[in-house]
Parts: structure tokens; sequence; C-alpha cells
């Protein structure tokens, strides 16, 4: 079995929703199993995506996350899980690195470095205020973003505690800032990722 966690939204600090796509099962073969674990609050089977399916899982936050939100670096995405090893990427300069291989190696003294690459970090994700980073995952983890979409901006706002003219000027800045850095994106060279 292969498994990749796609990307995750915040619902608060000790919650968040996850997109997870596991191999070779049609949609729900995985949902009650998946629902036994202990920090899994809801599962939903979403839909067959190539020779395996796509889950969302409401589960609470595993404590790396919320080193990487001290750490206030990116968290990567995907994140794949194979016959119980996890490839996890930091992109992280030196000493965070640091600090977050010696964080995992606590959790799991096995911890090993796969691979590393050393260019020179770009700031080119863009920068959000605390407010505006919980609007955005408030807004991915309630499916304001989907098609069609699961929740209005009306209720969007109310979740929020605030105004619907708030809300839609905090999505319009938000929305601006993730189009530009992927714009300036275009200079920027990855590197091939080993398998």
């Amino acid at each position: 079995m292969f498994i990749e966690i796609l990307g995750r939204s915040e619902i608060d600090p000790r919650t968040m929703v996850a997109d997870v796509w596991i191999s070779g099962s049609r949609p729900g073969v995985w949902a009650a199993e998946l629902r036994r674990f202990p920090d899994v609050q809801a599962v939903e089977a979403l839909a067959e995506v190539g020779s395996g399916s796509l889950y969302r899982i409401r589960f609470v936050s595993p404590p790396i996350v919320g080193f990487y939100r001290t750490l206030q670096i990116p968290l990567p995405f995907p994140v794949r899980i194979h016959a119980g090893h996890v490839l996890w990427e930091a992109v992280a300069r030196a000493p965070e690195f640091a600090r977050i291989l010696e964080f995992t190696r606590g959790i799991d003294p096995s911890t090993k470095i796969a691979w590393t690459r050393r260019p020179p970090l770009k700031d080119h994700l863009p920068t959000f205020t605390p407010s505006q980073r919980a609007l955005l995952h408030r807004a991915i983890a309630e499916g304001y973003f989907a098609v069609p979409r699961g929740i209005s901006l009306s209720e969007l706002a109310r979740l929020s505690n605030r105004s619907k003219s708030a809300v839609s000027q905090a999505m319009a800045l938000i929305e601006q800032r993730l189009l530009e850095s992927t714009l300036r994106q275009h200079s920027f060279v990855v590197g091939p990722h080993p398998e």
C-alpha cells in the first residue's frame, strides 16, 4: 500500500483536515480502518483516482505540525508513506533543519536523512498574517475553494466571526498573494526528487 498526504488545512491549532490518496482499492475500502485510529475524528471517501482512492480525514494535529508552526517554516506536500516509512521533506535553513532532525529523532531514533539539497532558499512563498493564515486554512478545510463550493462567503464569515465584507476583502488579498507567488515561481529551479 502506498499513501500520499496531498495537503492539509488547520481547523484550529489542535485539529486539521487532510486529503489523502491510498493506492489499490476502490473508494471507502479503508474508511472503517482509518476511523479506528485514536486521533482520527472523521473520514470521508471522496473518489477513485488513478489506481487508488481519495479520502478527506479530520484528525488531531501531530506534534511535528506544531513544531513546524513554531519554527515558521513551510510544510511541503505531498508526504509519502510506503511500507511503514514516511518520506518527509523539510525546506529549511540549516539551524531549523538541525532542530527538525533533533525533534524527529526524539520521537523515532531511526530517523534518517535520505538526501539534501543546499542552494540558498529563496523567499518565494507569500507571507500572511496569523489572521490571514487562519482564514485561508478555514476556507480550505470548509471547502470554500472546492467545486462545487462547500461553503458560501457568508457562512465562512459567520464561522470566522467577521463581517462578510471583511472576509471578502481578506480573501481577495490572500488570493492575490497566492497568484503573485505562483507567477514568480517560474524563475525557481527545483531539483529532481529521488524515489
